[in-house]
């Protein structure tokens, strides 16, 4: 499944790339562009914007909650969607890009030292460059998920 989410869920945006799907975050231009986007990219409109989530034509997911745990669990029923963890954490969350593996060597001086020393695999996207490492972070999703779904 691939999202495409108005301005107002940037942070959906970003949660959803951190569960491995392929999100695009829409913030400029036109409702019209936004649905021809949709449309030509096989991507279903996920809003907050009322009048949006009626237009016709591509499949469109309106969101009603306003704080992000709500707006995941609403998203994830709504598209019936189960988190899988093989997926977590293959895309940039910043970018959207397919992550890939680098070499522990590669990214020595462009990590914390500390991180160096204490991580063994690292990941980086093919666009932004930016490295990502299993960290805190990376439990601290699970124990979000768990949240959502209790």
């Amino acid at each position: 499944m691939k999202f495409i989410l108005t301005k107002e869920l940037g942070r959906l945006a970003k949660w959803l790339r951190i569960l491995g799907y392929d999100t695009t975050y829409f913030c400029q231009g036109n409702p019209s562009s936004l649905i021809i986007q949709a449309l030509r990219d096989g991507r279903i409109i996920i809003t907050r914007n009322s009048h949006l989530s009626k237009s016709r034509g591509a499949k469109t997911v309106f969101i009603e909650a306003e704080k992000i745990k709500e707006q995941m669990s609403e998203a994830l029923e709504k598209l019936n969607i189960q988190p899988d963890a093989g997926l977590m954490f293959s895309r940039c969350i910043l970018c959207n890009v397919e992550l890939a593996d680098i070499a522990k060597e590669k990214v020595k001086g462009r990590v914390p030292e500390y991180v160096f020393k204490t991580q063994k695999d690292f990941i980086t996207c093919p666009s932004c460059k930016r490295i990502y490492w299993p960290g805190t972070h990376w439990g601290n999703v699970q124990k979000t998920l768990e949240e959502i779904n209790h």
